[in-house]
């Protein structure tokens, strides 16, 4: 994957390209996959989820193998947008690494604490009517907007 930073100019106001076509299509393709999961396995597509019951223990084979396509899938996106698009999809990685080993700590933690992480609440669980799902959901948005706020208006990441 090609990582690199965005021009100088951007790199301070932490910019993206929002891209609403192709913002549409992904999510319409995660909605479409995880109505899919569901229908053919009765499995919610959460990915904390669908990642720990891979190396559980307790999970039967079939749970173990279509949970281990699931994720493969994701992994897969990336090479098949190279396929089929010539390049690799552009993005920016800060290269502050002990700064993103704390983000995925706490990311993990949240994810165990709160059961479930922003795909098996965000997506399949508000569709559910959850209303632990939608509580969930409203806590990842106000944690993301602390977080963009002082890094972008604070801190100055």
């Amino acid at each position: 994957m090609q990582w690199r930073r965005p021009p100088e100019s951007r790199r301070h106001g932490m910019e993206t390209q929002f891209t609403p076509w192709l913002s549409l299509l992904g999510g319409m393709t995660i909605g479409a996959s995880a109505v899919l999961l569901m229908a053919t396995n009765g499995r919610i597509a959460g990915i904390s989820g669908l990642t720990s019951r891979i190396f559980a223990r307790d999970s039967d084979g079939e749970a173990r193998g279509v949970s281990a396509l699931f994720v493969l899938g994701l992994l897969l996106a990336a090479p098949l947008w190279l396929v089929f698009l010539g390049g690799w999809p552009q993005q920016w990685v800060p290269s502050n690494l002990p700064l993103m080993a704390l983000a995925g700590g706490l990311v993990g933690f949240g994810a165990v604490y709160g059961n479930g992480c922003t795909s098996g609440h965000g997506v399949c669980g508000i569709a559910r009517g959850s209303g632990r799902s939608i509580v969930a959901t409203a806590i990842f948005v106000a944690a993301a907007f602390v977080t963009v706020t002082l890094t972008r208006h604070v801190i100055g990441g």
